[in-house]
Formats: structure tokens, C-alpha cells, sequence
């Protein structure tokens, strides 16, 4: 299929809007709010068993099977599992246990429309990682079944459940920063992304990030959650994508680059820049959001506000005392302070909370389809070594 014949015939924003179960009022019979909602994982490597940790602590969350194909993977999840689970190395055969009420899908980006959309037909409600679907076709097949499912889909861009994030959202949306020209995003890290196989014929089951036809490397597994915050922000999708990368230092036989560098084109002439390095981690995880009036920077869980202008250390009101000095962080600016949550841990409870009250996640289907058409045009500007520019969306 074709990515213009798949934006043309599938219309998945418009779609996801106007005719998905729950606007149409196809109603399941959902939990009382203080009912335990059992959680069964697929796909317990690293993040699986980390999303564990974090359903172990959620009142009314709680975990009890898990499925994964490397035999030591299953062990580790059913051992990070804090009572007595099933475990099984087919999900479908998990997907049959009817205590089970709800599905996290943290496997290899290549199999989540598939085991999404098997879950959706069992009649559970799927929170389904990050990306969230691999190639326009998968996309669309992944947004048609959960627009015919009246169960919850939720995208696991954590982020969109931060409430840092949303109050920086509403920040910028009201004027703090003026009129946005750029965002400038980094995520680089020093290290090869390699883990251990104990049997050669592990790797790519193990090491499934390195091929691409199982990865969008970095870009899927990194920079898709800077691109979600970016058409958050702007409420847009990009028109056009320019991108280079390569496998210049980790000489391991790896078919995903190692380095990447895009420049996404939104139509209000907004430029967003995304670097991910695996060679220096200076600076880390970084997103810039640049402004006429001011630029707001985010890391991880901390987030600062930089004016333009001569008024960055001036005395103000603050707290209500006049003449006190305006807190000040050298290089950052203004610290934003909100109390929050480790974003993933909220985005699970806020997954709890959407099942219970029948409720579409802020990050749901068409965000994270959204996300991932811009991650698939991104693969093709770089490994096509060509300008992609989309037809008007939707």
C-alpha cells in the first residue's frame, strides 16, 4: 500500500473522531472505580518488566500473566510480578484467559498492530507502547479495529500523561512564549544498545532494534515521543521531512543507524529538529520549544521558562512579596514547578482511570497514529535519501 493511497482511503484522524465506538455510545459494561483491573503484559524484556514495577505499585492495577517468546524474558516477568501469575509463550493463549480485563503490549515495534489488534478482538482494553505501529498499512489496520472496538486504546507516549507536560502545554498555548518558530530535540545517550543473547540464535529476537524489520531505531524508539509533543503543541501534522543518519560508529553488523538527524516542516512554518547520538550523552534528553516572546525547555521531569529580552534576572513579585528576586537557574532560566508524577507510572493510572469511567486517553489512537505516520515518513527521508512531503492530512 502506498502511503498516499493509505492517507486518501484511510482517513485516520477524521475516522478516530467521528466514528469510534465510544462518540457512538457502544457501551461496555466497565468496573466500579474501586474494582482491581487485572493487566496482562505481552512482551517482558526491558520495558515490559519496568511497566511491572510500576503496575505493582498502582492501587487497583494488578498484573497477573504475562507473555513473552525468550524463555528468560517470561521468567523475569513473572518473577517481577509481586503475586502468584501465568505465564505463556503464545499471547494468544493469554489473550483466551477471561480474568484478564486489560492488555500492555510492550513487544517489538513490528508486532504491535497484530497483537493490538488481536487483544481489541478479544474485548480487552489494550495500553499499546510506543510507536505505535510499524508502516502506513499497519497504522491503518491498528486504527480501523480500535474504532470499532468500544474497549479503551491507549498510546504509550508517557508523556502526554505528564502533568509537567500539560501545564507547559497550556503555557505555551496561552502565549507564554509567544509566537512558536522552532523546537530544537535531542535524546542521545553513550552506549550501543546491544544486550547479551545467550544463544546465537537469539540475536534478533533479542537485539530485534538493530533490524529494521522488526525497528525504526532510534526515531521509533526515541524521538517518536519529541514529535508526539510536538504536534501536541502545535495541534498539526508536518508536511514535509528532510533526514540523514548512518551506522558510523558502533561497527556491529546493525541495520538501524546509530546517529539520526531530521528536520520536520509543519504547515505553519514551524521547523522541529530531532538528533538522537548513541556516542555522547551530553545534555541528554532535551526539548526546546522557541518562541518570539521566550523558549521553554523540558528534560525528563524538570522544565524552565527563558525570556527574551533584558528582563532575565530583574526584580519582581514573588510569592506575593514585591522586590524579591525572580528564581533563577544559569543557562535554563525560570524553573516551571509542578508537582507530578514519573510520567510512565501516571500514564498507567490514567489508563485505570479511563477504563473506569469510559473515558478517551489524551494519548489514544489518532495521536498515536499520528506519531507514527510521522515516524514511517521519517524512515523513508532517510533511508530513501529524500525529501518526503505528504499530501493535506486528513
Amino acid at each position: 500500500m502506498k502511503r498516499r493511497e493509505f492517507i486518501i482511503k484511510g482517513s485516520i484522524a477524521s475516522a478516530a473522531i467521528g466514528t469510534s465506538a465510544l462518540a457512538m455510545g457502544n457501551m461496555l459494561d466497565f468496573k466500579n472505580a474501586n474494582e482491581t483491573l487485572n493487566i496482562g503484559v505481552i512482551g517482558t524484556g526491558d520495558r515490559g518488566t519496568g511497566m511491572i514495577s510500576n503496575i505493582n505499585r498502582i492501587k487497583n492495577l494488578k498484573a497477573i500473566a504475562c507473555s513473552d517468546v525468550i524463555p528468560f524474558r517470561l521468567d523475569n516477568g513473572l518473577k517481577a510480578i509481586n503475586s502468584k501469575a501465568k505465564g505463556y509463550n503464545d499471547y494468544r493463549k493469554l489473550l483466551d484467559n477471561k480474568d484478564i480485563d486489560a492488555i500492555l503490549v510492550s513487544t517489538p515495534f513490528s508486532t504491535h498492530s497484530q497483537i493490538a489488534i488481536d487483544a481489541l478482538d478479544a474485548g480487552k482494553h489494550v495500553y499499546c507502547e510506543k510507536t505505535m505501529a510499524k508502516g502506513y498499512e499497519g497504522i491503518q489496520n491498528l486504527v480501523e479495529k480500535a474504532n470499532q472496538s468500544s474497549t479503551i486504546f491507549q498510546t504509550g507516549h508517557q508523556y502526554h500523561s505528564s502533568r509537567l507536560y500539560s501545564h507547559v502545554v497550556d503555557l505555551i498555548k496561552n502565549g507564554k512564549i509567544g509566537k512558536i518558530t522552532a523546537f530544537e530535540c535531542q535524546w542521545n545517550r553513550n552506549g550501543n544498545w546491544r544486550r547479551p543473547v545467550p544463544k546465537p540464535e537469539q540475536e534478533r529476537a533479542i537485539n530485534w532494534r538493530m533490524y529494521r524489520e522488526f525497528s525504526g531505531g532510534l526515531l521509533a524508539e526515541l524521538c517518536s515521543h519529541q514529535i508526539d509533543f510536538a504536534n501536541w503543541v502545535l495541534d498539526e501534522m508536518p508536511n514535509q521531512v528532510m533526514g540523514t543518519g548512518g551506522i558510523d560508529y558502533w561497527k556491529d553488523g546493525r541495520e538501524t543507524y546509530d546517529n539520526i538527524h531530521l528536520i520536520y516542516n509543519y504547515p505553519s512554518g514551524v521547523k522541529a529538529t530531532f538528533t538522537c547520538l548513541t556516542n555522547n550523552a551530553k545534555d541528554g534528553y532535551k526539548i526546546k520549544v522557541i518562541g518570539d516572546k521566550g523558549t521553554i525547555i523540558l528534560d525528563y521531569a524538570k522544565a524552565w521558562f527563558y525570556p527574551e529580552g533584558d528582563n532575565k534576572k530583574e526584580m519582581g513579585t514573588l510569592d506575593g512579596v514585591s522586590g524579591a528576586t525572580i528564581k533563577w537557574e544559569q543557562g535554563m532560566g525560570i524553573p516551571i514547578e509542578i508537582v507530578h508524577k514519573e510520567p510512565s507510572e501516571q500514564a498507567l493510572i490514567d489508563f485505570r482511570d479511563n477504563i473506569n469511567l469510559n473515558k478517551t486517553p489524551i494519548s489514544n489512537v489518532t495521536t498515536g497514529a499520528n506519531t507514527a505516520i510521522c515516524v514511517q515518513m521519517g524512515l523513508d527521508a532517510m533511508y530513501g535519501n529524500k525529501i518526503i512531503s505528504s499530501p493535506v492530512f486528513y
